[in-house]
C-alpha cells in the first residue's frame, strides 16, 4: 500500500506561482510513475503533468505545457508540481497519484484516471484577484 499525502495549495493571484509538494510512503519501490491531476466541480478529473518515478521521462497536458514542471526526489519520495503564470482557469484540487504498473503507451494513458491506484486526498489551489 502506498499513502500519497499532498500539500502546497493556497490562494494566489493570476501570474504567481505555486509548488505543490507530494510525499510517498509505504511500499513506493514498486512505483513505476507518479502524477497529478487536477479536478474541478461538476468535471471529470484530469491528468494535468506524470513522471517516470526512476527515470527522467515527462508528459504534460498542453494547458499547463511551458508554465508547470513536475519533478521529483526520489531519496525522499516527494514529488513536486512547480506552478508558475497561474491563471484563473488553473483553479482546481489537485491530486497526486501513483501507478505500480507500466502504462502502455505513456503517451496516451498517463492521463487516464483509471491507470493510476493510490491517490491523495488532495490540495485545493485557488487563482483569483
Amino acid at each position: 500500500e502506498v499513502r500519497l499525502v499532498e500539500s502546497g495549495g493556497g490562494l494566489v493571484q493570476p501570474g504567481g506561482s505555486l509548488r505543490l509538494s507530494c510525499t510517498a510512503s509505504g511500499y513506493t519501490h514498486g512505483t513505476f510513475y507518479m502524477a497529478w491531476f487536477r479536478q474541478v466541480p461538476g468535471k471529470e478529473r484530469e491528468g494535468v503533468a506524470c513522471i517516470r518515478w526512476t527515470g527522467t521521462s515527462t508528459y504534460y497536458a498542453d494547458p499547463v505545457k511551458g508554465r508547470f514542471t513536475i519533478s521529483q526526489d526520489n531519496a525522499k519520495n516527494v514529488l513536486y508540481l512547480h506552478m508558475n503564470s497561474l491563471k484563473p482557469e488553473d483553479t482546481a484540487m489537485y491530486y497526486c497519484a501513483a501507478a505500480q504498473h507500466g502504462l502502455f503507451p505513456v503517451s496516451t494513458s498517463w492521463g487516464l484516471e483509471s491507470e493510476f491506484e493510490h491517490w491523495g486526498q488532495g490540495t485545493q489551489v485557488t487563482v483569483s484577484s
